[in-house]
């Protein structure tokens, strides 16, 4: 487990949170909070192993819940549900490709949410759900979809400024001798 990359994670969940919580132009203007949790798991199920995947779903759903109004615990459900798809499925997904980052950023950001309004009806809660729950899914899915591209290309940089490159081998070996000519 890379130690560096899981802080990294932990602080970019925390920096998710607090924006997720603070009210600006855009949220106001949109009437949408927006949460960047379920990219931020997308990526962590593409990147990292599953101590990392969880340690960052367990905190940034605490720290959610925390600063919202859902029962402690509810939220870290489904931010674990979208990382566990992925690192099953991350063979199969073109990690690279921007546009299977955007679709999958976009299915986590709407999907989240409605996994959450689920899991808060299952515990006799009442969430405000409407028809503006719809656009408010169609929004933060597109804001979602559109800022995990963002993320890979941040942490890529980061992972490249602060760990070791693998370095590309050669199936030339420098000890051993060509000998040419006749024999």
């Amino acid at each position: 487990m890379n130690y560096l990359n899981t802080g990294a994670l932990l602080l970019a969940a925390y920096l998710a949170v607090f924006l997720a919580a603070c009210r600006t132009p855009l949220s106001d203007f949109l009437g949408v909070q927006t949460d960047l949790l379920p990219a931020l798991m997308v990526y962590c199920g593409l990147s990292s192993d599953w101590a990392t995947l969880t340690i960052v779903a367990l905190a940034g759903g605490l720290w959610f819940d925390a600063l919202s109004s859902n029962p402690l615990g509810v939220t870290v459900i489904p931010l674990f549900l979208v990382a566990f798809i992925v690192q099953l499925n991350r063979g199969f997904i073109l990690r690279e490709q921007r546009y299977a980052q955007f679709v999958l950023g976009a299915i986590a950001s709407a999907g989240a949410p409605a996994v959450t309004g689920v899991v808060l009806l299952g515990l006799g809660q009442n969430p405000l759900i409407g028809w503006g729950s719809f656009w408010q899914g169609f929004v933060m899915a597109v804001i979602g979809g559109s800022l995990t591209p963002v993320m890979f290309w941040a942490f890529e940089r980061f992972t490249s400024v602060f760990n070791y490159q693998p370095m590309s081998e050669t199936s030339f070996r420098p000890d051993r001798e060509i000998k040419r000519g006749r024999v």
